[in-house]
């Protein structure tokens, strides 16, 4: 199980775990110009190509309340099927929300390869903690800094 970085400051989303992407939100002109400054992200899959530039708004519904982010798509790469999406987080806050929100995932998806791979049955506990012995030091941290 891989808890790679794509690029700088973004975190990779387990593509088994759900993730919605509203696309063609519009974003205040000011943060349109930001195109040197990070505040980390999230790479996704997404099933149809999103325009660099564009604002998306981001839902996981995973957790309860489920999270709601906007975002900004500072890449698209075709993959086979699918294509990746590099979103970059709009507001610091959500990139400490997503950070927390990422690691759930992590662990859910930790749960199911479990499963699927050892037929071991985990509950959300017990997983968590397995997970955090093998990978909570590996998690990435997201890059929250500019870039000049």
């Amino acid at each position: 199980m891989g808890l790679a970085q794509v690029g700088r400051g973004f975190l990779r989303h387990p593509a088994d775990i759900p993730i919605e992407i509203d696309a063609e939100v519009p974003l205040p002109t000011r943060l349109r110009r930001l195109k040197d400054i990070s505040l980390g992200g999230l790479a996704c899959r997404s099933e149809r190509p999103l325009e660099v530039g564009s604002g998306v708004r981001l839902t996981i519904p995973l957790v309860k309340p489920a999270f709601h982010a906007a975002g900004s798509v500072v890449w698209c790469r075709r993959h086979g099927l699918y294509y990746e999406v590099g979103i970059r987080f709009i507001e610091s806050d959500d990139v400490f929300a997503a950070r927390m929100v990422e690691q759930i995932c992590q662990i859910e998806h930790y749960r199911k390869e479990v499963l699927h791979s050892e037929g071991r049955v985990l509950d959300g506990e017990a997983a968590a903690l397995e997970w955090i012995a093998h990978y909570a030091a590996k998690f990435p941290s997201l890059d929250t800094t500019s870039r000049h």
